[in-house]
């Protein structure tokens, strides 16, 4: 029986308007009756000993619309937990922040015992030794602090101003700070020049053009390697093999130097430059001792339609210090790395001309408009990010600006003027001691030694001087057979001016050169020149050792850059 009987008093009516004819007319009705009576309910509780005990709570009972609702009426409520305790400290919150800074701010020593040592091992082959491969060089104490600097934190795709992410505000001054400088460091106009300078080697910065300016299968035209070009413009082996991607992606054809001088063959290049005709014609290689004619490329490429470009990578920092040529007169692009003769970090750089075209340079590349305006930036920029590369190395990029600066001074000038008269030092003090000389001398940084005469191969002679820590490297010479056996080695004088060496050392260091040449002679003519049996002669060889001895006294009287000793 109800205890209770009541009735809302709340009653909603709907009637629908008189829309059609006949009104429609709706009622709901919403009384609601309840029916509360109490009614016993066993419960359980848990003691504190785990047991459970019945205990009779008196609950209500709901009825709505005539179904039972029970509603339990908790008896002495449990108070609600503090919200305030779930955001009170974690007491290993500290420690764990501590873990994460102790493996952070560890020194390489601590943090890698085992590639400390490795790199300390380096560190004193490098001071020991006499460095004379041409494409390396000693970077300046400044560039090695950028390089190893918070910059390598930073992401930063595309160009300044135009960032795929955000806080790259410093970024930005930081790169276009190094544009200026590359501009500045080669006496160019903004305005008739720019530069790119994202490119992480020179070989990229090359690929870069190609993917700019060219369709896969177009053709291109750069020095044959064995006469001193690279690799990067282009090459075959002699079975066909293609070997760079630039003779992957697209049709190279080489020209070459005059067998019997040495020199670039200018008629024959031109010659078969109108008979192949390609879209981009490549001056600047990494074995050529002498000076290219910038000017009779010019008048080439114009003839067969070509864009010029130059891979001035091994001379950057002569053509800086205005000791040799300027490509800059007479080509549309200028690559380069910024870490051999301009004694940078380790990179690429493209400088690409800007404006209206002159009336020569009015040819249509196939992937392009023919406008009245050059249009190399934009597809250069493009090809470089995000065509080939994601983020830049920031790092990199400020210890570039850092180096181009100290190219516009006075002293680097100066450094540049010695590095070529250590080369002609050198070569002259070879040619001296009757060694045969590629092109008779040099006109720049470097030299090619022909081994052949001497009956060598400049593998086992590299073999040698790499025993007595002098470290050159072999090369072919046009018309051996440079495939499996180079006749010859390239040597460079950048890397020991930058520690200190003066024409007089270099003439000493020829002396080791002829020494190592004997060496290499006597232990050819016991054990012969295959690989394994020529290396056998090597082992506890008193007159290796001897001048291994020699050549570690003299590399230790000069210092080596960016250390306190």
């Amino acid at each position: 029986m109800d205890l209770f009987h009541t009735k809302s008093g709340l009653s909603l009516g709907f009637t629908k308007s008189s829309i059609a004819d006949d009104p429609i007319s709706l009622q709901m009705d919403t009384t609601f009756r309840f029916s509360v009576s109490p009614v016993p309910l066993q419960l359980f509780e848990e003691k504190d000993d785990g047991h459970r005990e019945n205990r009779i709570e008196s609950d209500e009972e709901i009825r709505i619309w005539g179904q039972s609702m029970c509603v339990k009426r908790q008896r002495d409520p449990k108070p609600l937990p503090n919200p305030c305790k779930r955001f009170a400290p974690d007491p290993g919150l500290d420690q764990r922040r501590a873990a994460v800074r102790s493996w952070g701010n560890q020194r390489l020593q601590e943090a890698d015992p085992e590639l400390s040592e490795i790199m300390s091992k380096e560190k004193q082959r490098q001071f020991l030794g006499i460095e004379l491969i041409a494409s390396e060089n000693f970077v300046c104490r400044a560039v090695m602090e950028a390089l190893g600097s918070h910059l390598t934190n930073k992401y930063s795709e595309g160009m300044p101003g135009a960032r795929y992410y955000t806080g790259n505000h410093f970024i930005d001054q930081i790169e276009s700070l190094c544009q200026d400088r590359a501009l500045a460091a080669f006496n160019l106009d903004s305005d008739k020049w720019g530069v790119n300078v994202q490119p992480y080697s020179c070989t990229s910065a090359n690929f870069a053009v190609y993917t700019a300016l060219l369709l896969p299968g177009d053709r291109m035209m750069g020095l044959d390697s064995p006469s001193g070009g690279h690799m990067s413009h282009g090459w075959y082996m002699p079975s066909g093999k293609k070997v760079s991607a630039a003779s992957i992606f697209f049709e190279s054809f080489p020209y070459k130097v005059n067998p019997q001088t040495g020199f670039i063959d200018y008629n024959k290049l031109e010659e078969k430059a109108l008979d192949y005709r390609p879209k981009i014609l490549i001056c600047g290689g990494s074995s050529y001792p002498r000076e290219w004619d910038y000017a009779r490329f010019r008048q080439i490429a114009d003839r067969c339609g070509a864009v010029l470009m130059c891979d001035m990578a091994h001379i950057s920092g002569l053509v800086a210090a205005k000791e040799c040529a300027s490509p800059f007169d007479y080509c549309d692009i200028v690559t380069s790395t910024t870490h051999k003769s301009l004694r940078g970090p380790r990179g690429g750089i493209i400088f690409y001309r800007r404006g209206a075209k002159s009336r020569k340079q009015g040819m249509c590349l196939s992937n392009g408009d023919c406008t009245d305006q050059l249009d190399f930036e934009e597809k250069i920029n493009f090809a470089v990010h995000a065509s080939l590369q994601g983020g830049p190395h920031n790092n990199h990029i400020a210890a570039l600006a850092i180096a181009l600066k100290q190219v516009t001074t006075p002293e680097y000038k100066a450094y540049m003027q010695q590095v070529k008269k250590n080369a002609q030092a050198l070569a002259s003090a070879l040619l001296k001691r009757k060694c045969k000389l590629v092109t008779g001398g040099t006109d720049n940084h470097l030299l090619l030694w022909d081994l052949t005469t001497l009956g060598l191969t400049g593998k086992c002679y590299e073999e040698v001087c790499e025993m007595c820590h002098i470290t050159l490297n072999k090369t072919t010479i046009f018309g051996d057979n440079g495939a499996i056996s180079p006749g010859g080695v390239r040597i460079g004088t950048p890397a020991m001016t930058s520690r200190g060496c003066l024409e007089s050392d270099f003439e000493t260091i020829a002396d080791f050169l002829c020494t190592a040449a004997e060496i290499t002679s006597c232990v050819q003519r016991d054990h012969g020149k295959l690989q394994k049996e020529f290396l056998k002669g090597l082992h506890n060889n008193k007159d290796v050792i001897d001048l291994r001895i020699r050549v570690e006294a003299f590399a230790a009287q000069f210092a080596m850059p960016g250390y306190d000793s």
